[in-house]
């Protein structure tokens, strides 16, 4: 048996929260990760998972060797960047997360670059709108939007962005005039579920938070910023996610004066002594790119 990849096929299969689900991350089949996790309970003489056909849980047993097994693999991935980084050459896997709509319109293409000018790379891209713990989850860079708690990780910014308050110009043409935020109450709001039903705005240094009746509720950027095109309602996204329509007039930015403070994007990284050749590269490939095509709040 192969100890290590059977701690690391154990972690998946905990992660992903189903066998099917982590042979599909994996490329294994279901069998040969059953037989993994047998093996290894065998190997350890305790049962670490329960499982039934709808449900498994960690033992006790299998929590503590959870745990352990993450500290393990986090300290081998650590090993392997320090040696496989001494002759200098950018090489291995690198695994980068990003939120789903700045990856897709930034990120990804970054990415793609990358991979053509570093033939001995691989990327794994996490594109998610949760909190994915680096550490946690062996990932070894982020790119976050908003204000970072305190911590060991190494934040280079790249740009901002803030909330930003819109609409077409044909909705605006028929709507009643809208100066101030109190003035939404009178509009048709497309909203994202993640917001709820308050807007908070901010106005000569006081916060000021508006409840709003929404029209629609989506759950994808896209899907708010194309109803607000096709004249629907008002909306209220990141100045990223409306920068093109904003740029060709297909919206109007309205409210601007009541716009909250900017929100950093930044590229969040740890071991800022110990950086390996595949992480430098990307980071020194990656920001000033990032920086050129973040669009700047302050614009149209």
């Amino acid at each position: 048996m192969d100890r290590l990849k059977a701690m690391a096929n154990f972690v998946r299969i905990v992660d992903c929260g189903s066998l099917s689900s982590a042979a599909d991350a994996t490329g294994q089949s279901v069998a040969s990760l059953v037989r993994s996790l047998a093996a290894l309970e065998r190997y350890l003489g305790v049962r670490l998972l329960n499982r039934s056909t709808r449900r498994m849980a960690l033992t006790d047993e299998g929590e503590e060797y959870l745990a352990w097994s993450r500290r393990m693999l986090a300290d081998f991935d650590d090993m392997e960047r320090r040696l496989e980084g001494r002759d200098g050459i950018a090489r291995g896997l690198l695994r980068v997360t990003a939120p789903v709509e700045f990856g897709q319109r930034y990120v990804a293409p970054i990415v793609n670059a990358f991979l053509k000018e570093h033939g001995e790379m691989a990327v794994e891209l996490n594109l998610n709108d949760q909190i994915v713990p680096l550490l946690d989850e062996r990932l070894d860079l982020a790119l976050r939007i908003g204000h970072l708690p305190d911590s060991a990780m190494v934040a280079r910014k790249i740009g901002a962005t803030r909330l930003v308050t819109c609409a077409s110009p044909d909705y605006l043409h028929s709507a009643p005039a809208i100066d101030t935020p109190e003035a939404l109450q009178e509009h048709a709001c497309i909203t994202q579920a993640s917001q709820g039903r308050h807007w908070h705005y901010r106005h000569a240094g006081k916060e000021q938070v508006e409840a709003i009746a929404p029209r629609l509720v989506c759950n994808q950027v896209r899907a708010a910023s194309l109803a607000c095109v096709q004249g629907l309602g008002i909306t209220r996204l990141m100045h990223y996610q409306v920068a093109d329509e904003l740029a060709d007039g297909r919206l109007v930015r309205i409210l601007r004066d009541f716009e909250p403070m900017d929100l950093p994007i930044q590229l969040v990284y740890p071991h800022a002594l110990q950086l390996s050749p595949r992480v430098r590269a990307f980071v020194e490939w990656a920001c000033p790119q990032l920086e050129k095509l973040t669009p700047n709040p302050d614009g149209g």
